[in-house]
């Protein structure tokens, strides 16, 4: 782990841009936070809210984990399956309770998990980690294909016989003529905390993650 370069009286928070970050905005402001600075114009990476003693980098969902493992960032928001795809060394404190989606096996209605034949299911997914796992604790031999987009046409072009992806409205699969099949796991958004800062900085963490939890009541 490298060495911390944030001030000790300021908290690092890694925020993922993207379509949690329209619902993250209300859960900061319920909390009492300010948070224009991450909505303001501008292509700055490093938002700033000094009164509150707090800096956001601003990241792609799949590098925030990285970001506050590593200690550039004292806490970080993520959803479930960024860290369950990845083993990563961080403590999850909080649920937030948004970002609801699930992670499901999903195909034509009616796919056979099974094939005949003995040869393995073919997966298609950008999630091989939670797919293998998933997989292997039922017995299912798979062949896991990485698909990191548009991960619904594996099955209209024969490339597999399924796929693992997240659902949040199922609308996507409905228009492609697929249908969820199996539910692997619920998803949510939590905030996850490097170790030594949650030890370091508890003084700051502490409040903060009891004003989001109620920010949520």
């Amino acid at each position: 782990m490298i060495e911390k370069t944030s001030a000790s009286d300021e908290l690092v928070i890694a925020i993922p841009k993207g379509r949690v970050l329209k619902q993250l905005g209300p859960r900061l402001e319920a909390a009492g936070l300010d948070p224009s600075p991450l909505f303001a114009e501008g292509r700055e990476l490093i938002r700033v809210d000094p009164e509150r003693r707090l800096r956001y980098l601003l990241l792609k969902p799949d590098d925030v984990p990285t970001w506050v493992e590593y200690g550039a960032a004292d806490l970080g928001i993520l959803g479930r399956d960024v860290l369950l795809e990845r083993d990563y060394d961080l403590y999850a404190p909080l649920d937030l309770g948004i970002g609801h989606c699930r992670m499901m096996v999903c195909g034509h209605p009616g796919a056979d998990l099974r094939p005949r034949g003995g040869r393995a299911l073919r997966v298609a997914t950008k999630f091989p980690g939670i797919a293998a796992r998933y997989f292997k604790e039922r017995g299912i031999a798979t062949e896991l294909i990485y698909v990191g987009g548009s991960v619904e046409l594996a099955p209209l072009t024969g490339l597999a016989d399924v796929i693992v992806d997240i659902v949040e409205t199922g609308a996507t699969l409905k228009a492609n003529g697929l249908v969820p099949l199996e539910n692997i796991t619920e998803i949510s958004s939590l905030v996850v905390a490097n170790r030594a800062s949650f030890a370091l900085k508890r003084n700051l963490i502490a409040p903060l993650l009891e004003r989001l939890a109620a920010g949520g009541e």
